[in-house]
């Protein structure tokens, strides 16, 4: 699949490039991509939610009645998970890990999988690299303004860590810079248009050598 490469103003260079279709044109597996969708939004759960237990509660220790003749069960304490105010039974502890363990095969083919769906549908835009002196958000809108993209969510793929792109990126809603290794499943299917610098694809390729 080869796609006419842009500038910033989003006319065409008149060069071309092409994706390469182990990585593009593959049959997208939506299993796969369940998984590492999972995998990431496990990963986001801090764990740090608690509920206090039966002798973390603070209440009153006094017997509630007494133990036999009541008619009822005995009930010896208001810390009790059985009554209102009581004590949680297994209740959630902090520093909980929800991590998902992935094997690098599946993570790899989830990858292939979303960048191939966005490249059959069309949603994936390559442009030159940019080379930015500055941070300016204005500059970085006006990017997206001229590739008719600025009410869009995007994802912008660089070869290599840019602090100025994202920098510049960071102020804007639905917008989104990462580099070529450190793409990941979650961001290629949230983003409605995957932005691909002309030398990110190399570092894809590398990748997934």
């Amino acid at each position: 699949m080869k796609l006419d490469i842009l500038n910033s103003e989003g006319k065409a260079t008149g060069k071309q490039i092409d994706l390469p279709e182990d990585i593009f044109g593959i049959e997208p597996n939506e299993h796969a991509v369940y998984l590492a969708v999972k995998q990431y939004n496990a990963s986001q759960r801090q764990g740090t939610h608690a509920a206090k237990e039966k002798g973390q509660v603070t209440a009153s220790t006094k017997k509630i009645k007494r133990q036999k003749g009541t008619g009822t069960a005995r009930a010896g304490s208001l810390k009790s998970p059985l009554f209102r105010g009581g004590g949680r039974v297994f209740g959630p502890r902090p520093d909980r890990d929800y991590s998902l363990k992935l094997n690098k095969k599946v993570k790899r083919l989830a990858r292939k999988s979303a960048l191939s769906s966005k490249a059959a549908s069309g949603q994936i835009v390559v442009i030159e690299d940019l080379n930015m002196e500055a941070p300016k958000t204005s500059e970085y809108r006006n990017m997206l303004n001229n590739l008719s993209l600025g009410e869009k969510s995007t994802l912008l793929v660089t070869a290599d860590h840019n602090p100025v792109v994202y920098l510049s990126s960071r102020n804007l809603q639905k917008t989104n810079v990462t580099s070529a290794q450190d793409l990941n499943t979650y961001q290629v299917l949230k983003a409605s248009t995957l932005i691909l610098s002309a030398g990110s694809i190399e570092k894809i390729k590398e990748t997934f050598a």
